[in-house]
């Protein structure tokens, strides 16, 4: 008899931390939820060639706006004009990544996931 009572108390034990288990991964999910939220909502600007070449990236890494000063939309200035667009969306997804970086800092905080 007592056997069954230690079975039936362990199953029930279980339970419960497989119930935690599962709310811990809705709050989890919703708080992913809500930084993919914010990150859509974040714009990164990003300006090369002293400002005459810019670009806005979101915060999912979509380009949002490109803007180029007319003085670099001739021939001549053809090489110029690609290096600015380089830097300017290399700089600004780095931008981005590292927002979204350390605002998944928060939910790997929450795995308990050594090293982070």
């Amino acid at each position: 008899m007592a056997y069954y009572i230690s079975v039936v108390y362990t199953e029930r034990l279980k339970g419960v931390e497989v119930f935690d288990k599962a709310k811990q991964l809705y709050s989890l999910q919703k708080k992913a939820r809500a930084i993919q939220k914010d990150l859509k909502e974040t714009e990164v600007e990003a300006k090369a060639a002293n400002g005459l070449v810019s670009v806005v990236f979101n915060g999912e890494q979509h380009v949002q706006e490109v803007t180029i000063d007319e003085t670099l939309l001739k021939p001549e200035n053809k090489q110029e004009l690609e290096k600015a667009l380089q830097q300017c969306i290399a700089e600004a997804i780095s931008r981005v990544q590292a927002i979204a970086s350390e605002k998944m800092k928060v939910i790997a905080g929450d795995l308990n996931i050594p090293g982070m």
